[in-house]
């Protein structure tokens, strides 16, 4: 079973891309490396529910199970020790990373409130992108009865790209909704 993104890479986006920047070679042309989700939880120090009910959430939106991410030093003014839980996160590569990014970008962020594409400034100078989602109910995975709290997400894109404009390219040949302004 291919992904259809990847069938649109291969077929599409490669010659695109290596014809707007002239690459000479194949394996010039940016390609995706990997998806990381990540959920920052404060309070599951305190409490195990909401670390066990996110972590459950996660495994469905990804089809993957979370890995816990745990304190690396104490710090008093947040109440928490070395060793504590304060996240979770999931990293996806080869086909669930294109199954999940093709449902994030034709199925979950159209469905944002009042959304009218998403920032085209959340490059960080290597051609990787990051974007931030408030609410998991956007996935359609995701039950209304099944949730205990509206928590949100950091979904970060990983490219080979070498800078910002080759990652740009990349995601907006993919489908990515960028906002004009």
């Amino acid at each position: 079973m291919t992904q259809r993104l990847k069938t649109l890479y291969t077929g599409t986006i490669v010659p695109k891309l290596t014809e707007q920047f002239g690459y000479t070679n194949v394996h010039q042309v940016p390609k995706l490396a990997k998806v990381t989700i990540n959920r920052g939880l404060g309070e599951a120090s305190q409490n195990a529910k909401a670390l066990e009910s996110s972590t459950r959430e996660l495994a469905i939106i990804a089809g993957q199970k979370p890995v816990v991410t745990r304190a690396r030093k104490s710090i008093a003014g947040f109440k928490v020790r070395e060793g504590m839980p304060v996240g979770i996160m999931v990293t996806l590569r080869a086909e669930r990373m294109y199954a999940f990014l093709d449902r994030l970008i034709n199925l979950s962020l159209p469905r944002i409130r009042d959304f009218r594409g998403v920032s085209p400034n959340s490059f960080d100078g290597r051609g990787n992108y990051t974007l931030g989602v408030r609410e998991q109910l956007i996935f359609p995975e995701v039950e209304y009865d099944e949730i205990d709290q509206i928590r949100g997400m950091d979904i970060s894109i990983v490219t080979t790209a070498t800078n910002d404009e080759e990652g740009r390219a990349l995601l907006k040949e993919m489908g990515m909704p960028f906002r004009t302004n």
